[in-house]
């Protein structure tokens, strides 16, 4: 199965190394998703939604009423929710459905696949993933935003660089079959610079707990 580069084109998922990490299998949930997702963009852009409650104000200045105020925050909850439907509605595209299917990983220095069986994969190459962040009990990589973004230019190229969606994979550790897979996986994200250098202090990553 060929997969959309994050960066423009397709690529077909190559086979994984021989000393390739291999995950149990495992499905993120369309809740999940949205769930993390939406924690992820109004942590960066919750100051976005001033923007329309400051605009709805301004005549307030000029002409006082409680009609300009209650126009303000009508403007600010539309722009929430249309940002919200924008996230929500992932789960539904069909380019996106891969993500949420049962599927285990294969992991190596060149790709991570998506093996959702033996014939059919799809294969996500290190310079999508745009950043990393390790939880209590899973990973999250984020992949990189679409090229088309950067190719539009004025206004157009900054609202689909400013509210794209976030794409992440999402690793629970207790998907991993050995606790030396964490903890090479997790020497690989630091090599790769996605996650910060670990200091010789600091304890090693937690086994997984049976599935």
């Amino acid at each position: 199965m060929q997969q959309p580069n994050q960066r423009g084109g397709y690529r077909q998922a190559q086979g994984p190394a021989p000393m390739a990490i291999r995950t149990k299998k495992y499905q993120l949930d369309t809740d999940t998703y949205t769930r993390m997702a939406m924690a992820q963009v109004w942590k960066k852009e919750w100051w976005y939604a001033l923007i329309p409650l400051a605009i709805g104000l301004l005549p307030a200045v000029i002409w006082p009423s409680w009609w300009w105020v209650l126009g303000a925050f009508l403007l600010t909850l539309l722009f929430v929710l249309l940002r919200s439907a924008q996230i929500t509605g992932v789960a539904q595209m069909e380019q996106s459905k891969a993500l949420f299917e049962r599927m285990n990983y294969e992991i190596d220095n060149r790709q991570i696949i998506l093996r959702q069986s033996e014939t059919k994969g799809m294969g996500v190459n290190w310079d999508m993933i745009g950043q990393a962040r390790r939880d209590a009990d899973a990973y999250l990589l984020w992949l990189q935003p679409p090229a088309e973004a950067d190719e539009l230019k004025g206004f157009k190229g900054w609202m689909a660089r400013t509210f794209n969606v976030p794409i992440f994979l999402y690793f629970p550790l207790r998907i991993f079959n050995s606790p030396n897979d964490i903890k090479l996986f997790d020497s690989m994200l630091r090599r790769k610079n996605l996650l910060p250098a670990q200091s010789p202090a600091s304890p090693a990553p937690t086994s997984p707990t049976s599935a």
